[in-house]
Parts: structure tokens; sequence; C-alpha cells
């Protein structure tokens, strides 16, 4: 089992030399290999079934990375509960070194990983709660990304080819300072202990599960010393390798879930298979396409008045003294149907006019016109009846009503 590359208070290798890091990429081939050989072994390459995504969630101690889990996995759509490594290594001598404050092995930390990545519920997505946290596992992830890609190149055009996906990796760092991490991870421990009082008194509800080093604040102390000298380097190694993102968790719940938000907000370039976005790119996106039509709104309604003018004024006119009149009358539903034959919007570009003037007020408006034949005379020999067309322009408004309190 390889432990971290021991550290000074500066966060740097103990002797210093590029060669500790030479010997710690050699460690992780050989940490990661040795799983995934055992994997393949189990499993069955043709099986090796990994995550559409995966946010890999690491940060300080005490920045939230339990508290926000939940809305990370709403906010991406996965259903999934979340991987926690530290719940994944609760063997004794796991469990006294993580009471102690101190790390555990990559190399069981990368095994029970594997295997636990291949149960089907994480086929969409995953959560990684604590992964990465040494340099050997930061170079283990690259080899699994790496395996992926591979998986994905050898069985692409097969009828396999739909299980190995174009792998998604986010990195999402929480960050707070050295005295506010104490304070939290204090404030946890009171917490879980009042917690664990009650549930033992009144026999309702679960233990929490209650860490040493919550309840003094050298082990604190030491736990968020660990966290920059050793976790802070590896994750920051990956920002050139995968979306990469830094949230600071200093400030109010409702602050930092707005950066997370932010942070995670959609982009199909990044995250669908390349030949997809290939087969997508004729089709515009719609936030690109709403800048571009306020440009093109814009330019059009100062050409009316420019080019225009005469119609243009008639077009405002009936919109002022024949549609919003009856728009007011609707303003609580936000809806409105005019019927009319005004000859004002006989000239096409009268219509163009008056969608453009209620785009640009805030409505949503929509003309369809229909053409009635009304009977004008019959011709009593034949028998033939003569019509004429009438034309009827159908206007419907739409717009934010309001909201009555009812009740």
């Amino acid at each position: 089992m390889s432990a971290a590359t021991p550290s000074t208070p500066t966060g740097k290798p103990a002797n210093g030399s590029a060669k500790s890091n030479d010997l710690e990429i050699k460690d992780a081939h050989l940490i990661f290999q040795s799983a995934w050989d055992e994997l393949e072994e189990n499993v069955g390459r043709e099986n090796l079934r990994f995550p559409k995504e995966i946010i890999l969630l690491g940060g300080a101690p005490g920045a939230g990375k339990g508290t926000n889990t939940a809305f990370i996995a709403k906010a991406r759509g996965l259903t999934c509960p979340p991987v926690v490594i530290s719940a994944l290594l609760d063997s004794p001598e796991a469990k006294r070194l993580k009471d102690a404050g101190a790390m555990v092995g990559d190399r069981e930390v990368i095994s029970l990983l594997l295997t636990e990545l291949m149960k089907p519920a994480y086929r969409d997505g995953v959560i990684l709660d604590g992964f990465p946290r040494t340099r050997v596992q930061v170079e283990c992830l690259k080899m699994l990304v790496d395996k992926m890609h591979q998986l994905r190149r050898e069985f692409f055009g097969t009828p396999l080819g739909m299980h190995f996906r174009q792998p998604t990796i986010h990195i999402m760092v929480r960050f707070v300072d050295e005295k506010e991490s104490i304070a939290r991870q204090l404030k946890r421990g009171r917490e879980t202990r009042e917690h664990n009082e009650e549930v033992l008194r009144s026999g309702v509800g679960t233990l929490a599960e209650d860490r040493p080093t919550d309840h003094d604040e050298a082990l604190a102390q030491r736990r968020y010393r660990v966290f920059k000298e050793q976790t802070w380097d590896a994750l920051q190694s990956l920002k050139e390798i995968f979306h990469y993102h830094f949230i600071n968790a200093q400030g109010s719940f409702n602050e930092v879930e707005q950066n997370i938000l932010n942070e995670l907000e959609y982009q199909s370039t990044l995250e669908l298979d390349p030949q997809t976005v290939d087969r997508l790119r004729g089709v515009p996106v719609a936030s690109e396409i709403v800048v571009h039509a306020r440009q093109e709104l814009v330019k059009r309604l100062d050409g009316y008045e420019l080019e225009q003018p005469a119609l243009f004024a008639k077009v405002v006119n009936f919109i002022e003294h024949k549609i919003v009149p009856i728009v007011l009358r609707h303003a609580i539903s936000g809806s409105a149907h005019i019927n009319t034959e005004d000859t004002t919007l006989d000239d096409p570009n009268a219509l163009a006019m008056l969608i453009d003037v209620f785009s640009e007020r805030g409505y949503h408006a929509t003309v369809d016109l229909h053409k009635i034949e009304v009977p004008e005379k019959v011709d009593l020999k034949t028998g033939q009846i003569s019509c004429r067309m009438k034309k009827v322009f159908r206007i419907q408004i739409r717009f934010q009503g309001s909201e009555i309190r009812r009740g």
C-alpha cells in the first residue's frame, strides 16, 4: 500500500526534489494497473461500464461538501447518492487513521472506488466526495479517464458502443480559509454531540457520525493543513486537464449555491460526444438567437420610423386606441384575444410592425388571418350565390398577468 509523500509545513515534498515526484508517478502506475487488472478480471472488459459524468467534489474541511452535495446532484439531474470516499474506507485501520486526522493508503482507495463505479446506479453520472486527495490519486484519476477513452474507441461502432460514452469530468473545489474551517469543524462537532445526546435520550432519530477531529482544535487545524499541503496542490494540478470549478464557500448558503449553479451551467460542446456536437451544429442555441433577435428588433423598429413613418404611425395609433384598451381589461389573466377587420392590417408590413411593437414592449403577440366567405346576393334564376371575402385578423396578446391573493 502506498502512502502520500510526506510534506513540510510549506506544502512542498520533504526532500524538495523532482525525483520524489517521479517516484510518486511510478507508484501511481503500479497502484492503478494492479487495481485495474483486478477489476477487469472480476468484471470482464466488455462489462466495464463507467459513469458518463463524474463530478469530483473536493475542498477544505468544513467547506460544506456534504451540505451542498444534494444541490449539486439536482443541478446536474443526478438521482443516485454520492460516493463518499471516507464511507468506502471502513476498515479498522482506515478508521484509526481518519480519526487521527490522517489519510488512508492510495491502493485501498483506488481499488474500492473502481469497484464502486461499476454499479448501474451511477451509469449517467456520479458525485465523488473526497477524491482525489493525493498526487498519486490524481495520477490514477488521469489513468482512469484515459482508460475510459480507450474503451470508447475500442467499442465505438459495435453493438456495445452506447455503453462506452464520452466521459465528462468536473473538478469542483470548495474553499474556506483556515480560521473559518476550524470554526465550522468545531461547530459541527457541537451540533453532532447535541443531536446524538437527544437521540439517545429520546430514542428517536439516527445517530450521526461523530468525528474526534471535530472536538479538538489542534486536530481540526491539522486536518486543514493536511488539506492545504496535500489535497490542494493535487487538485490544482488538474486545472489544465478537466473542467475545473473553484467555489468560494465563505459566503452565505444562498451565495454558495448560486456560485455552484453558475459553475455547472450546461455547455453542450463540453459534454456531448464530438460527433453529436457536429450533427447539431446547424441548430442555433436559444440564448444566442435571443441576443441576436433583440439586436434585429431594435434595427427593424428604427427602420420603420425612418423609412415608413406614415404606416408606422398608423399601426401605433391602431395599437394604442383599438388594442391596448382591450389588453388593459385582461391585465389579470395575462391573455387578450382580439378579432378585427381593420384595414390597417391589410398591409403585410403593418402586421410585422404590430408584432415588433408588442415584442419591444414586453408582450408576446401572434396574428392569424382568417378568410371567410360571406353571402351577398343570390341569382334567383340560376340559384348561384355570390360571396364576398371577409378578412378577420385574430390577434392574441400574452404577458405576465397579475397574481391575486386568494383565501
